[in-house]
């Protein structure tokens, strides 16, 4: 979910989608720099191009990337707000159970800032390619709230401990803290460049029936794992937090660019 304002009379599609290496790869990119926002516009572009792509047979991966100088500041703030926030979720975790269920590799390549909705789109994927000059973290706390599909997804990518120090401070890592962790898989100077020969190398060769059906094996008890998860937090977020005082104190002294006054309650 979070950190990032909000953009206005936004038009541009959000997502550009299109294939190659003969069909054998789906490229999606990010495609509103430079925040990116993951709002519900661009979590509903991002389900319909895999869901367009899912039963392709000659498939054989997605690269995820993005223009601009970061992969997402995160998630609107406006739409964490209580009368469009179920919607925001419910799309969000659409998009998350989508990449997490997809029965091809999801390689996602990440320059600066990847932020709340956008490190959770991030670590929906298998793969992460990150330059030196990323950063990556959930820093929703600082608002009062918490990230619900990063609760999910970080402990299964890094384990409880590191995911503990990431959800509760809010403080972001670097790419060479990412790596050591765990949370990305490859550094490199240009992560495209660097996820594409990954492709070339380690994807392409392979029978794309058999990746799919190695890929749905590898993730069926996790996939399940997070789909149980995603359906509890999203009632404990929209029934127990937001009917705090906090969060939406937090919110709004976001949009108005003042410091917040926490209650406690």
């Amino acid at each position: 979910m979070t950190i990032s304002a909000d953009s206005t009379a936004v038009t541009t599609p959000p997502l550009k989608a299109w294939t190659e290496r003969g069909g054998a790869l789906l490229r999606l990119r990010l495609a509103r720099p430079k925040a990116n926002l993951i709002d519900v516009a661009m979590t509903e572009a991002i389900e319909a191009a895999l869901a367009e792509h899912q039963n392709d047979r000659h498939l054989r991966a997605v690269l995820l990337d993005h223009e601009g100088p970061h992969f997402s500041y995160g998630a609107s703030i406006a739409e964490h707000l209580p009368e469009p926030c179920p919607a925001m979720l419910r799309g969000m975790h659409g998009m998350v159970r989508r990449l997490v269920e997809f029965p091809l590799p999801v390689l996602v390549a990440i320059r600066g800032w990847c932020l709340g909705g956008g490190l959770e789109l991030a670590c929906a994927g298998h793969l992460l390619f990150a330059a030196p000059d990323a950063r990556l973290g959930q820093p929703e706390i600082k608002l009062a709230v918490f990230a619900p599909a990063g609760s999910c997804l970080l402990p299964e990518r890094i384990g409880q401990a590191k995911a503990d120090e990431m959800l509760l401070s809010g403080d972001p890592m670097n790419a060479a803290q990412a790596l050591a962790c765990g949370l990305i898989n490859h550094l490199a100077d240009d992560p495209e460049v660097a996820a594409l020969a990954w492709f070339d190398n380690h994807l392409a060769r392979h029978s794309a029936s058999a990746l799919r059906r190695a890929t749905l094996a590898s993730r069926r008890d996790y996939a399940a794992r997070i789909r149980a998860k995603l359906e509890w937090v999203e009632r404990y977020y929209l029934d127990d937090l937001m009917a705090l005082e906090d969060p939406l104190e937090g919110l709004n002294a976001f949009l108005e660019k003042r410091p917040a006054k926490w209650r406690d309650s």
